[in-house]
């Protein structure tokens, strides 16, 4: 679950990273209030930490899970 809330995060941080690069437009800094708002830069901490714990999955080996079928 941790997981897939970082993965999330980091997603939103490369979303708002591409629409500053492509339009100069920083969407965290326009929804809270401005880059050093303390709530926009809260949410550029948390993505940013999200970010990091996004590094350990490629380094994690991947779980394989067999479909077992209980009903016989």
């Amino acid at each position: 679950m941790l997981d897939r809330i970082a993965l999330t995060l980091a997603i939103i941080g490369g979303i708002n990273w591409g629409s500053i690069g492509l339009f100069g437009f920083d969407i965290v800094a326009w929804i809270f209030g401005g880059q050093m708002a303390l709530l926009s830069r809260i949410i550029y901490t948390v993505v940013g930490l999200a970010a990091l714990w996004c590094i350990s999955l490629l380094f994690r080996q991947r779980e394989e899970y067999i479909e077992t079928d209980y009903r016989r």
